[in-house]
């Protein structure tokens, strides 16, 4: 007896997979499976992926500069897990995790190394808001909820400070052992001061931004320091974001080789509602245009997000792991893609999510309200 059973869908090779859930868990997977289940989901030719992860996002709904509602940006479209990159710190994340908790998405956190995450653009300018013990205190007592550290190292967010908060957060994370991502943007500080003090496994987002102290040079080639630090193994995230996200930059990128290892979209409710993110499915259809495959996307909002954040039940359609599944569609259809620098392109395909799981709950189209 299965809790849930899926039938007649695909995996991303087009091979007929049905899948079986109990207790939350995948506990059977085969080109086809019999037996009684207390429900049954009819794919109906859909593509079916582990669910898929959005490892940038901004879900804290009692904040004011960047929030917005998990469900919202998580089962509704498709999204089983979102990982909120940095919207509170050590003086508030526990407010987000009580809400949290209350979701039908999976959220996790990484926590801000300011001690109130985002709540001024210039979080990381006092210096005096960076405490090492509280925010190790933080992560100690939420181990199943923050599972990394943000430093968002740009022009307005550091003030006079230069590159001293990020060499912080790598000392803060080499007491805590955990995944740091670093946001980056306009000068100061240098970018190529920036990588400098990273290492393999950091990640870095907002990787294919259109600024001046992107990875882009304006011989229109990427910069020699970008592309040592990416055969380096630090892990280029897209980030996509209001002004983070270029077409040219990542075509170039892809070009000579640079291709983002995770998928994210930065969203949160403006971004959303307005454009030019609306959600991790269109940020996924501008990778398609791109040049991406679909085994490479899929592969960065399941396998790369659960390995870069050791999300070790998710990521994967194996027995034994978390029953979080997305459905999709892969359509051949003709829309206007906009970046973040309000460059145009037009699809030629596009995915379209139609169902996704957690933990075996099945949230259908017509229930994503």
């Amino acid at each position: 007896m299965f809790d849930l059973l899926v039938k007649n869908a695909r995996d991303i090779k087009g091979n007929a997979l049905e899948i079986g859930i109990n207790s939350g868990k995948i506990i059977d997977l085969s080109e086809s499976l019999q037996g009684q289940a207390k429900e049954v989901f009819d794919a109906k030719g859909a593509y079916v992926s582990a669910g898929w992860i959005d490892s940038h996002v901004h879900c804290f709904e009692k904040m004011d500069l960047y929030y917005d509602y998990p469900d919202e940006i998580g089962v509704a479209t498709g999204v089983t897990t979102v990982i909120d990159a940095g919207s509170s710190g050590e003086g508030n994340i526990k407010n987000f995790y009580a809400l949290a908790k209350k979701a039908k998405t999976n959220v996790f956190a990484l926590l801000n190394i300011s001690k109130n995450g985002i709540v001024t653009q210039d979080e990381l300018s006092d210096l005096s808001l960076i405490d090492e013990a509280k925010n190790i205190a933080r992560i100690k007592e939420l181990p199943d909820f923050i599972v990394g550290i943000k430093a968002r190292m740009s022009k307005t967010v550091i003030g006079q400070n230069g590159i001293i908060p990020l060499q912080m957060a790598k000392k803060l994370q080499s007491k805590v052992k955990l995944p740091l991502m670093v946001h980056i943007g306009s000068a100061p500080p240098k970018l190529e001061d920036v990588l400098q003090e990273l290492e393999a496994g950091d990640i870095v987002t907002h990787c294919f931004n259109g600024k001046e102290n992107g990875i882009l040079a304006t011989d229109g080639e990427i910069k020699d320091f970008a592309l040592k630090a990416y055969r380096q193994g630090i892990v280029f995230d897209i980030g996509h974001g209001t002004d983070s996200f270029n077409f040219k930059v990542a075509q170039v990128a892809r070009e000579e080789e640079v291709s983002a290892q995770s998928i994210s979209t930065d969203i949160y409710i403006r971004n959303r509602k307005n454009g030019p993110v609306y959600d991790l499915a269109t940020t996924l259809s501008k990778l398609l245009k791109v040049g991406y495959s679909l085994e490479e996307l899929i592969s960065a909002v399941t396998t790369a997000p659960a390995k870069n954040f050791d999300l070790k039940n998710k990521g994967s359609l194996e027995v034994g792991k978390d029953g979080d599944l997305t459905f999709f569609k892969l359509e051949d259809k003709q829309e206007i893609l906009v970046d973040s620098n309000e460059n145009i392109q037009q699809s030629e395909q596009i995915l379209t999510p139609v169902a996704c799981t957690v933990a075996g709950v099945l949230y259908q189209e017509s229930e994503k309200k």
